[in-house]
């Protein structure tokens, strides 16, 4: 049995060594150039210690880059999650077209965020943008909506919600189909309403679906890049900028490798510490079928 665990074991090492080469070592890589001066292109440069974490307390830019990435996070975590919860409880039911319904709603995930931030440029631009000319039919005056950063930071967040509510329907979806119906015919009996089996059946008994879905959502949340490089570019100046954005622009922008890569670890930590807390938290208030 030994020889034969040991055989087993040999099968993990080929991922081990990928894991060490694309995971570990860009990771300490990038703790030791958070520690220097390195502009990104230079074959010299200097360590310089804790000063690139020092610089950010004081950066305004990082500052607003943390604030943007909290809500990009919590904001698209709830709308996603309240918008899942109620397609899949609607989708759930039984009735003509509901696979087209869902394919329809799930389709937007299959785009890429790039090119979804393109098209939603094209959406609220203001000279030849579709909401300006819906405005100009209603003898309305068009609106330049990504010209104001905190009114932008809104809209990124509502469409990066909008094409990826489609993987909150179908955890939910699932979720759904997983609750045995004797809960339901036993609330029926007692005479309880629809309300009620929403909140004291559904609710409760989607912990698990509720868990997995926030999860995901926040992390892609606090993690949103795509759709702010090709919407707005970060701007107006620095105002829509997450702090992956951020990172892009310092990085290859502003010629401060080192400075980036301290922003990217305090990232990763941050996320790291969110997600723990947020998951530990409902797994607290999950019950057992």
């Amino acid at each position: 049995m030994q020889s034969k665990n040991r055989t087993i074991n040999l099968f993990y090492v080929p991922a081990l060594v990928l894991f060490a080469f694309f995971v570990v070592y860009p990771f300490v890589k990038g703790i030791y150039l958070s520690m220097t001066n390195w502009n990104g292109y230079s074959r010299s440069f200097k360590i310089i210690g804790l000063a690139n974490y020092k610089n950010l307390f004081a950066d305004k830019n990082v500052r607003r880059a943390f604030v943007n990435t909290l809500i990009y996070g919590a904001g698209s975590t709830v709308i996603q999650n309240i918008l899942g919860i109620l397609l899949a409880v609607f989708l759930n039911q039984k009735f003509r077209g509901r696979g087209f319904v869902r394919t329809v709603i799930y389709l937007p995930v299959m785009i890429a965020p790039l090119i979804m931030g393109y098209i939603m440029y094209f959406f609220f631009n203001y000279s030849r943008g579709a909401l300006n000319d819906i405005l100009k039919i209603l003898s309305l005056a068009p609106v330049d909506w990504l010209a104001d950063g905190n009114r932008s930071v809104w809209i990124l967040t509502l469409v990066n919600s909008l094409q990826f509510v489609g993987i909150s329907m179908v955890i939910y979806l699932a979720g759904l189909q997983n609750i045995p119906g004797m809960y339901y015919e036993a609330a029926a009996i007692d005479g309880i309403n629809s309300s009620q089996k929403f909140f004291c059946i559904t609710l409760p008994l989607l912990m698990p679906a509720i868990t997995s879905a926030v999860t995901l959502n926040l992390i892609g949340g606090l993690k949103l890049y795509d759709v702010i490089i090709a919407l707005t570019g970060g701007g107006p100046g620095y105002d829509t900028n997450s702090l992956s954005t951020l990172i892009y622009r310092y990085y290859f922008g502003g010629e401060r490798a080192g400075y980036a890569s301290a922003i990217g670890l305090v990232m990763f930590v941050f996320i790291m510490i969110v997600s723990n807390i947020v998951v530990r938290g409902l797994q607290k208030r999950q019950v057992e079928l």
